[in-house]
């Protein structure tokens, strides 16, 4: 499989899993880490920002959550990995140039200019956010080389 190819299914995936459209809709650190083929359960606290809306947004969060379970030590005990610390710095750096905005910003803030959580406004906005991340996790994964199969979320599937 080529570069962009990679990166395109992770896009189309993480669409798949956040639209809610094909696929029953999951929150945005879930679809993150379901593009990638990870177990979900501990995502599910990033949720609208930490559930609260308060923490930084469940998408980007999930990015780097993501890069440690494929990229980390499963020993708990070992020191990060290279690769870790390789791809974390990239993530980051990646994510604020194409958001022009820092990681951090708290999910509350980010779509605070929605007054409503539910309008289709928002869900584009955290859409595209979830997409993003599913994109540059591919590319930190590809450049590393360490991309990941990813799972056939298509109908039928």
């Amino acid at each position: 499989m080529e570069r962009e190819r990679y990166i395109a299914e992770a896009r189309e995936r993480a669409l798949l899993l956040y639209e809610g459209r094909v696929t029953p809709h999951r929150s945005c650190g879930i679809a993150v880490a379901e593009t990638f083929g990870l177990p979900t359960a501990s995502y599910q606290a990033l949720r609208r920002g930490g559930l609260t809306g308060e923490g930084t947004c469940g998408a980007l969060l999930g990015g780097i959550l993501v890069l440690g379970e494929i990229l980390g030590d499963p020993d708990p005990t070992g020191a990060p990995t290279p690769l870790l610390r390789q791809a974390i710095p990239l993530y980051r750096s990646r994510i604020a140039t194409r958001l022009q905005d820092s990681p951090e910003r708290s999910c509350n803030s980010r779509v605070a200019q929605f007054p409503d959580f539910m309008a289709p406004e928002r869900r584009s906005y955290c859409t595209n956010l979830a997409l993003t991340v599913a994109e540059v996790v591919a590319e930190v994964l590809w450049e590393l080389e360490q991309p990941r199969p990813l799972p056939d979320w298509s109908p039928g599937s």
